[in-house]
């Protein structure tokens, strides 16, 4: 452990730090941690991760120089409420990172948890959860990754980037702190107001609005054009015909 209270970093009250110079995944540190009873606001930090995951189980590379954090919420919603937090995430972190960059260099947010530079993905978001026997959410986990110093080369997915490769300069200290304090008040405004909040916040941020995206799923491909984002969270596009289709869950790429 490389920092042992949260004197070390300005953080709100509401946070707890736990800070590592290496760990297998900050969120199997969180998980350990929620299910130990730790209390909301639980934040895992490490400076190198092990064994680090993104979507559907692959591999987030996770050399020294990027940030890599959990944050452990009990938002006490079911399951499908709890889902639709990683659009306030991907907002938190976008107004994380956008004091980093120069004024050449455009972030823009991409469906469903992306923050992409200059159309290159920077940061990645993975949510996991626990419900009760009520059905309620016991415990949520947010996982962040963002690429300050260095990216992988090679992806499966979107072109990666890194603050430093769009020309910008970043702290690691100070994009957590940034990422914390936007985090908390999203959360603020979410539990006051509810998704429609977020979601405007969200959409301000998007990128490819009235563009044409192409949607991979398991068992097909599509186009359509992008068209908003629904109080579902459901991406919302316009089909050549036409008519009008929601997308839950898949890729998407602009085309």
């Amino acid at each position: 452990m490389i920092i042992s209270n949260q004197g070390d970093i300005n953080l709100s009250p509401f946070f707890t730090l736990s800070a590592f110079q290496t760990i297998d995944s900050t969120n199997i540190e969180a998980r350990r941690l929620a299910d130990l009873g730790a209390n909301e606001g639980q934040l895992v930090w490490s400076l190198k991760q092990e064994n680090g995951v993104g979507r559907r189980g692959r591999d987030w590379s996770s050399p020294a120089g990027n940030l890599y954090c959990s944050v452990l919420l009990r938002p006490n919603v079911s399951a499908v409420e709890g889902a639709k937090l990683s659009f306030m995430v991907a907002v938190a972190l976008y107004e994380a990172i956008t004091p980093c960059l120069p004024p050449s260099c455009r972030a823009t947010l991409k469906w469903p948890n992306d923050i992409l530079l200059n159309g290159k993905k920077t940061a990645g978001i993975l949510l996991e959860s626990k419900s009760n026997t009520h059905n309620r959410v016991d415990w949520l986990i947010i996982g962040t990754g963002v690429n300050i110093a260095t990216y992988p080369t090679k992806t499966d997915g979107l072109p990666a980037t890194s603050i430093k490769n769009e020309g910008g300069t970043a702290k690691l200290e100070s994009v957590l702190e940034r990422y914390c304090t936007n985090l908390l008040d999203l959360y603020d405004n979410w539990r006051a107001s509810g998704f429609n909040f977020i979601r405007h916040e969200w959409l301000k941020r998007a990128g490819g609005i009235g563009d044409p995206v192409i949607v991979k799923l398991a068992n097909e491909s599509f186009n359509g054009i992008f068209k908003d984002l629904d109080e579902s969270g459901a991406l919302v596009l316009t089909m050549p015909d036409g008519s009008t289709r929601l997308v839950t869950a898949g890729e998407v790429f602009f085309s």
